[in-house]
């Protein structure tokens, strides 16, 4: 019996009839709806989500220093609306007295309210491995705040590192009897940080959120993909909100919840495409070159 051929000298041999096969399942699939559930509720999720963050992270490193790095980076995921995001930050940590248990609680169940979906949509793109094996309830119970937590400690890496990188900015040499300022090289490792960053946190995603252990190669492919679609995409908006959007005068007050919104379905649709591509490969490795199975209903 002839053994089935690679994924990537499928892909390789075939590529425009990869990306075809890909596009038709994610169509098949649902996923531009899926990409809606996961957006509204990382709408939701991300407020509550960085308010414990910061507060935790608060009381190890400067309030002001975590708030201006979440400020940067925040852009990557909603181009243009940080600013707005980070006020809001700054404003309930001002008042931070008034949060109670009650607030406490409830704020952590809205932040873990994306990941549980996020999970379900996962389910839909891998069916063939949810139609095999089913994740334990504990697990997906406690899988979320898990992931909380590694994000908080994500954050931590990244605002201790991000801050080394802009005191070096600061720092000149004198290099062939001219004085050259290391801005520009800080300013390069930040965006090669937020890169390293992006890709490492959708491989983290790939890796955990199917059910069954998914292969690293497999989770770096998908990772790559849907980074290099959300960079393009990303620079895309930021030209499009900055030049030629009239959102505000259509929305008046609502503008920052509905581009917020748009940017994270967009970046949720470049995510989920990320996962497709993954399971395309696996369903090749195992010889499936059929359409994939009939889609199945998660509650």
């Amino acid at each position: 019996m002839q053994a089935p051929e690679s994924p990537a000298a499928y892909v390789l041999r075939n590529p425009l009839a990869f990306i075809r096969r890909t596009l038709k399942d994610f169509q098949a699939n649902q996923g531009l709806l899926l990409a809606g559930a996961v957006a509204y509720y990382t709408l939701l999720s991300i407020v509550p989500l960085l308010i414990l963050i910061v507060i935790a992270l608060s009381h190890l490193v400067d309030q002001g220093e975590l708030l201006f790095t979440l400020g940067r980076y925040l852009e990557w995921i909603v181009p243009g609306q940080s600013k707005a995001i980070v006020r809001e930050l700054r404003s309930f940590l001002e008042n931070r007295d008034v949060l109670g248990w009650v607030l406490l609680v409830t704020m952590v169940f809205f932040s873990s309210l994306a990941f549980a979906v996020l999970e379900k949509a996962m389910a839909v793109i891998f069916l063939h491995r949810f139609a095999v094996r089913h994740r334990r309830f504990v697990v997906s119970a406690l899988l979320p705040y898990c992931y909380i937590l590694l994000l908080g400690v994500g954050c931590l890496v990244v605002t201790l590192v991000a801050a080394g990188l802009q005191a070096v900015g600061e720092e000149n040499i004198r290099l062939f009897g001219h004085l050259w300022s290391l801005s520009g090289v800080s300013g390069v490792l930040l965006y090669l940080l937020g890169i390293g960053g992006e890709v490492f946190v959708l491989t983290s995603i790939y890796l955990v959120m199917p059910v069954g252990r998914l292969k690293l190669r497999h989770a770096l492919i998908g990772a790559v993909t849907a980074a290099v679609l959300w960079e393009l995409t990303r620079h895309v908006l930021v030209w499009y909100f900055a030049t030629l959007s009239q959102v505000s005068l259509v929305y008046g007050s609502l503008t920052t919840s509905i581009v917020v919104l748009f940017s994270l379905e967009i970046g949720a649709t470049a995510l989920l495409f990320g996962a497709q591509v993954i399971s395309e490969y696996e369903r090749i490795g195992r010889g499936e070159t059929g359409p994939p199975p009939r889609a199945l209903r998660v509650s």
